[in-house]
């Protein structure tokens, strides 16, 4: 699953290939992938339009055109390739957008969870996906207090609570691992036993974590990698997540792995020493 810094990579490689295009036209092959209006509408909006830039927040792409922005989360195993125009489609490739210059743009999503979605070019934050998500550890200025707010009262794990979108945006499963490890945390720890300088920490750390998973493009485990020719290589620095069995670099404990919320869990049981509480 693609997590905050693969998404900013795809969106730093889709606009250094892509920007100041107009699309010619629109081909949509699986309708449900479209919210918020019909196809269509949809397809009509975009024509002609030209992309002046691509902005993320948390794991949203959005696109700005002339007129228009498209809000798209690319779920699960969304991608996004550049292809000509002559190349055959295939079969996962459920939305290609075509420029005037021959090139296209193609969607593509083995699961069809991802989403696509047209809205106000000025105001696309208030789109109830966007409008929803807490602040980004890698934000300039970050409210601590506010943050503190959201996870003082969650009797959940902190794992759980910080993959919560709404309290920290763009968080996934294997930078909470880093950023627990970082912090000296144990994933199961109830996050209402959090102190606001532990949270405070907890978010400077996922923003280290996070700074330098963007740096290297990101990881390529499993079934995720950029589709742009970009090959994440964060995976080579990762301290706990998947690292089961294996020495900590720190201090050379085995790696356990556990489930925290229904989620593959790693830690070390000895560099994260605060346990529950």
């Amino acid at each position: 699953m693609p997590e905050l810094p693969e998404v900013e990579t795809v969106r730093q490689t889709l606009k250094a290939n892509i920007l100041g295009k107009t699309i010619r036209d629109v081909d949509v092959f699986y309708e449900k992938m479209i919210h918020g209006t019909d196809v269509q509408s949809f397809v009509s909006h975009l024509k002609g339009q030209r992309l002046l830039d691509i902005k993320r927040y948390g794991k949203y792409l959005v696109f700005l055109f002339d007129e228009v922005a498209m809000v798209s989360h690319l779920r699960m195993e969304g991608r996004y390739f550049l292809k000509h125009l002559d190349l055959v489609r295939d079969k996962h490739e459920h939305v290609i957008f075509y420029f005037t210059d021959d090139s296209t743009l193609r969607y593509q999503d083995t699961r069809k969870f991802g989403t696509m979605e047209l809205c106000d070019k000025d105001d696309y934050m208030s789109m109830k996906g966007l409008k929803k998500l807490g602040q980004e550890p890698i934000a300039e200025e970050i409210d601590y207090d506010l943050v503190y707010q959201k996870v003082k009262n969650r009797k959940q794990a902190i794992k759980t609570v910080l993959l919560d979108q709404t309290v920290l945006a763009g968080l996934g499963n294997i930078y909470v691992d880093e950023t627990l490890f970082l912090s000296g945390l144990r994933p199961e720890k109830k996050a209402s036993t959090l102190r606001k300088q532990d949270v405070k920490m907890l978010v400077r750390n996922s923003k280290i974590v996070l700074e330098k998973a963007i740096k290297l493009g990101g990881s390529s485990i499993r079934t995720y990698t950029s589709s742009l020719g970009v090959t994440g290589r964060f995976q080579n620095e990762l301290y706990v997540h998947t690292r089961q069995g294996e020495p900590c670099k720190v201090c050379e404990t085995k790696i356990l792995k556990t489930k925290v919320g229904g989620r593959g869990t790693y830690y070390c049981p000895t560099c994260q020493t605060f346990k529950l509480s």
